[in-house]
């Protein structure tokens, strides 16, 4: 199909220039013929190549955005307006969204501009990109079509996701498994379990982000640009080399974050893409393995084992994304430290422990939130150094009796004159999907009249809540070593005792 010249009316819509002539579809600017229509934002119509020398995949992966894009919501994807009629001219208009792609950004810095490709700015553009992720993983929709060119920068540091039509969403039909008998997806970035045809896995977006850390860290494609299936086999078994062998300057941790992203198993990634940003955005809190201080590859001898491992690798059907975020939630506990009792801790404790036990990919995350008051009386930057180095000392010790094998844990202390406040900011922040904090002591009666932090927070926080009673140690042995929880209460506002 020829381009359409500007000026050309489809469906009262007038099509202006073309913005972007690709292999798949030509995206056009458009707007409503009749202004009265506005939506109060620009728009873009893309429309499908359909040449007789153009695939299959290109009407097929149209038909998938058409039916996943209308069921994506939030700021992280570009808002649905209309589309065509497929038998007679095949189009969907979408919000045009102004800012640069990833793409341009490398293109704009090249590898040598350390300044801009700092670590900082790294983690800072991968925690937006993997926040944008999370969003649509959270409404059960996969990408699988990661890559620079499909990720827009906002002006505002946000990330907003293009092109769904490799995308997989658990609640239709998957048109590309059924139709195409092939790996799909864009060489660079697809993820090795989509190399042996199997989609849905919301740790393959991970991956595909780790590669594109990979590219702005060091200005190289972990594993090139293979074009035959032997190339892109070489994934299920083969490490890159570490990013620190292209760049000195680059520090351990975030050398850890992108080769745990890359990790040919998918259950050695991160768990999810929250997982992944809070990483990002709190660099001193990742925990170094020995991904993190490799300078050079593994050798022959390893690289030979994971090509026999991989030679006889079955890969199993994922849980749904949303499955697997409930699975592997970021758990945060507000832990206080002024007029608190060993009682309260002790209880948030036990409730803590339960919730792990039962979520073992959760993260624990343990808050404490200091007046700025206590920081200014300090007499010197040194002493309030000091008096945060003392919380965290006291979050580690009430920590350090929970069963955190197998799970990841940081320690953060917040100031804040609000409390509530500061905890919502945080949660909200760090995509943290269930809360702990302690219940007031004040009577239920009393609670009715007096805004307590525990009900602010349990009643505008976007996660689950799970307010603890306090409960002495005695009594808990006494009733089979269950504390009593108040119950928790969901974004529904519903209350229900917590299982376990």
């Amino acid at each position: 199909m020829k381009l359409l010249d500007p000026g050309t009316e489809i469906d009262g819509f007038i099509v202006h220039e073309c913005i972007h002539s690709g292999g798949m579809a030509h995206i056009y600017r458009v707007g409503y013929a009749n202004s009265a229509r506005d939506p109060g934002f620009p728009m873009a119509m893309k429309i499908p190549r359909m040449t007789v020398r153009d695939g299959a995949e290109n009407i097929v992966s149209f038909e998938v955005e058409l039916t996943i894009l209308p069921a994506l919501s939030g700021p992280h994807v570009p808002h649905f307006v209309a589309a065509g009629d497929l038998l007679r001219l095949p189009y969907l208009v979408m919000e045009y969204v102004q800012g640069q792609t990833l793409q341009h950004w490398l293109d704009q810095h090249p590898a040598r501009d350390l300044g801009a490709r700092s670590a900082e700015a790294i983690a800072r553009i991968g925690a937006a990109l993997a926040m944008a992720a999370h969003s649509i993983h959270e409404q059960n929709c996969c990408h699988l079509d990661l890559k620079p060119a499909n990720v827009l920068l906002r002006p505002d540091g946000s990330a907003l996701l293009l092109d769904f039509g490799l995308s997989c969403h658990a609640h239709y039909p998957d048109l590309l498994a059924e139709e195409l008998r092939k790996a799909v997806g864009s060489p660079a970035w697809i993820a090795p379990e989509q190399v042996v045809g199997v989609r849905g896995d919301l740790r393959s977006d991970i991956f595909a982000i780790g590669v594109m850390l990979y590219e702005m860290a060091t200005g190289e494609l972990p594993f090139g640009a293979p074009s035959t299936d032997g190339g892109l086999r070489q994934r299920l078994w083969m490490t890159p080399q570490p990013p620190r062998a292209h760049r000195a300057d680059l520090p351990e941790w975030l050398q850890e974050i992108i080769l745990r992203c890359l990790e040919p198993v998918a259950a050695e990634r991160y768990p999810s893409a929250a997982h992944l940003a809070f990483d990002l955005a709190n660099p001193e809190q990742v925990q170094l393995t020995e991904r993190g201080r490799r300078t050079q590859g593994p050798g022959l001898r390893k690289h030979f084992k994971r090509w026999l491992k991989a030679a006889g690798m079955h890969y199993q059907p994922s849980p749904l994304p949303h499955d697997q975020i409930e699975l592997s939630p970021i758990l945060m506990v507000a832990v206080p430290h002024d007029d608190v009792s060993d009682v309260t801790l002790y209880s948030l404790r036990e409730a803590v422990a339960r919730s792990l036990g039962i979520r073992p990919g959760a993260r624990l995350a343990c808050v404490t939130v200091i007046s700025p008051s206590a920081a200014s009386n300090s007499d010197s930057e040194r002493s309030e150094t000091a008096l945060r180095r003392l919380h965290l000392a006291r979050l580690k010790q009430w920590a350090q009796p929970l069963p955190l094998t197998g799970h990841s844990v940081s320690y953060h202390v917040l100031e804040a004159g609000d409390v509530a406040q500061a905890l919502l900011r945080y949660a909200e922040g760090n995509r943290v999907g269930l809360m702990i904090l302690g219940a007031a002591t004040h009577g239920l009666q009393l609670q009715r009249f007096i805004d307590t932090v525990p009900i602010r927070v349990a009643r505008d926080a976007p996660c689950t809540v799970i307010l603890v009673k306090q409960q002495l140690p005695f009594d808990a042995l006494g009733a089979g070593g269950h504390g009593a929880d108040e119950g928790h209460r969901g974004q529904g506002g519903q209350a229900v005792p917590e299982p376990g």
